[in-house]
């Protein structure tokens, strides 16, 4: 191109004409601005997203019991007792085909450790955000490693991982329980240290979580879901000698109602309080606590009853084998 020779005397005091150079054009290719809320369905695997643990229930992830039930010793992993492998693959069946039947999508974690037997334990591996999934580190020697599992399942479906709990930091999934969009329980046990919580907390409030109620799990306890839960989004089912006063004061002045399961036994055996809502007034639970249930159903929750006993003697149930992938929102 000819260079035009202007004088800029006048306005540069230059001692010579300047040529004039033709500017390098700008970028011109802006960019797309939405949340990655919003992105959700259009760039990646679907519609996902959790930040309630009783909405109507969408998605879960599963962990079919493969392999790692066929041959271990059931003390080292602290089963109650040892398990008919097929038996717990028919009630996981049997659980899986209850979801479909209310209209959940079920999704699986193929592949996994053969020597990881709490692995169906699905719920302590990640934790669900409308963002995407946090991916969390277990903490006992018998289980870690199990998360990486869950980790390739939720990229293959198409959920961002938007956090991976890492460092020193140890944090299990049932360690945390949706209150409201807003509001989060994050708890300290011998599955969670301080690390894992801060991380989680760090995580939680640059998604817009403005309160965060911290609840100190009992000696003896392992997670949330052992001792509270929420049938719906103004009743909460509690272990009363077990939750810190603050954490029911603080669901009290949120309005919420407060259940207390009515007896010890039913609670730290036959997980009263292990069970998963379908939507807000209905739940699906394991056989072993008729006067919870009792309770629930005079308080207007419906209840299904599954019999889970056999999966049951991993020292878990219904809420801890079930990982939420989308719930609708608050």
């Amino acid at each position: 191109m000819e260079k035009k020779i202007i004088d800029l005397d006048e306005c540069l005091g230059a001692q010579a004409p300047l040529p004039d150079i033709q500017a390098i054009d700008g970028e011109r290719w802006f960019p797309l601005e939405t949340t990655i809320e919003e992105d959700m369905t259009t760039y990646w695997g679907g519609d996902f997203g959790c930040s309630s643990e009783c909405n109507r229930l969408r998605a879960v992830l599963l962990r079919r019991p493969g392999a790692e039930l066929d041959d271990f010793d059931y003390k080292e992993v602290r089963f109650r007792a040892p398990v008919d492998p097929e038996k717990c693959r028919r009630q996981h069946d049997e659980l899986a085909d209850y979801y479909r039947s209310h209209g959940v999508n079920v999704f699986y974690v193929e592949e996994q450790r053969a020597d990881r037997p709490n692995a169906m334990f699905e719920r302590d591996h990640l934790f669900m955000t409308p963002e995407g999934a946090i991916i969390t580190r277990l903490a006992m020697p018998a289980r870690r490693g199990e998360e990486r599992y869950t980790a390739q399942a939720v990229a293959k479906l198409g959920i961002p991982i938007v956090k991976t709990i890492s460092g020193d930091g140890i944090f299990e999934g049932a360690n945390a329980a949706w209150v409201d969009r807003h509001t989060v329980i994050l708890s300290l046990s011998s599955r969670a240290n301080r690390s894992g919580f801060e991380q989680m907390e760090t995580e939680l409030r640059r998604q817009g979580v403005t309160e965060v109620i911290p609840m100190q799990i009992p000696y003896g306890h392992a997670h949330v879901d052992g001792l509270l839960n929420f049938p719906s989004n103004d009743t909460v089912v509690i272990h009363a000698c077990q939750v810190p006063y603050m954490v029911v004061d603080a669901l009290k002045k949120k309005g919420y109602r407060i259940l207390e399961t009515p007896s010890l036994t039913e609670t730290k055996y036959c997980y009263a309080t292990n069970f998963v809502p379908i939507e807000p007034g209905h739940v699906v639970m394991s056989v072993g606590a008729p006067r919870t249930v009792e309770m629930m159903e005079k308080a207007g929750i419906k209840v299904d009853v599954l019999d889970l006993s056999e999966l049951n003697k991993g020292r878990g149930s219904v809420h801890c084998m079930t990982a939420f992938l989308k719930r609708d929102a608050q």
